[in-house]
């Protein structure tokens, strides 16, 4: 019997490359996005190329419930998820007193609340068949606050210390999480977060997404708890422990800058 992985923001980006990964290996999949026009397209590619099953829900999870939603779509279904991967997420560049509030609502509740709540959902069906595998998609934004991005860099704090905590409660009931931290990437996120003029992405050669997703798919399989991919990315997410506080957050902000 295949196993079903569940993939959030799987239109694009990360999100579309770990379902490449996931149908190669031979696993069926939900995906779950906004845009149905392009996950019908997905679909169509991978059980043509994979011979999988693919099951799409066009959602917008930065609204309230989205995630019951899902998941008592699937339950309709008799759909059993074996990996849920937490990859939708988006952020915004600028000033936090010149953002507008209904984004950075949007944000916190896709990037915090729903990841929670998709994770509260099946972690209890995991927890009764005693395996499965949550990856959480965070960002080596996790390990130090980051002006001009505020708001974002506070939500994947959050993802990190909440897998590490739920990891260490349910690896005795047979479930790994995974928190997933790459750095800056070619995904399409700059644009949505209008960071193009960035110094952290202007004219640097970025990792591409498929690069991410190849590298954590085999931490999660891996039952890795933290996965940073790159090294300069592992040594500059580990060197802040090191460093004061005050001066991490200068060195953000300096890095970050138009």
């Amino acid at each position: 019997m295949k196993n079903t992985a569940l993939i959030t923001g799987a239109s694009n980006g990360i999100g579309l490359e770990l379902a490449k990964v996931h149908a190669r290996k031979g696993d069926n999949l939900v995906l779950v996005a906004r845009n149905m026009s392009k996950l019908n397209d997905l679909k169509l590619e991978l059980e043509n190329q994979y011979k999988v099953q693919v099951y799409n829900i066009a959602k917008d999870l930065s609204v309230r419930n989205s995630a019951q939603e899902v998941f008592d779509e699937l339950k309709g279904q008799n759909i059993e998820i074996n990996y849920l991967i937490n990859n939708a997420g988006f952020g915004d560049f600028g000033m936090f007193a010149d953002a507008d509030w209904e984004k950075t609502e949007q944000m916190i509740n896709l990037n915090i609340t729903t990841l929670t709540h998709f994770t509260k959902l099946f972690v209890k069906e995991m927890v009764k068949r005693g395996n499965g595998k949550i990856m959480n998609v965070a960002s080596t934004a996790a390990f130090q606050s980051g002006p001009t991005m505020a708001v974002y860099y506070a939500t994947k704090a959050y993802v990190l210390s909440f897998s590490e905590a739920i990891d260490n409660e349910l690896r005795p009931s047979g479930i790994t999480i995974t928190a997933l931290c790459p750095g800056a990437t070619e995904s399409g996120f700059q644009d949505a977060a209008a960071m193009q003029e960035s110094k952290l992405v202007k004219g640097r050669k970025l990792p591409t997404s498929k690069e991410v997703a190849e590298y954590g798919y085999k931490a999660m399989m891996k039952g890795k708890v933290v996965a940073i991919h790159g090294l300069m990315n592992y040594l500059m997410a580990n060197s802040v422990r090191f460093t004061p506080r005050f001066l991490v957050v200068k060195v953000t902000r300096m890095i970050q800058d138009k």
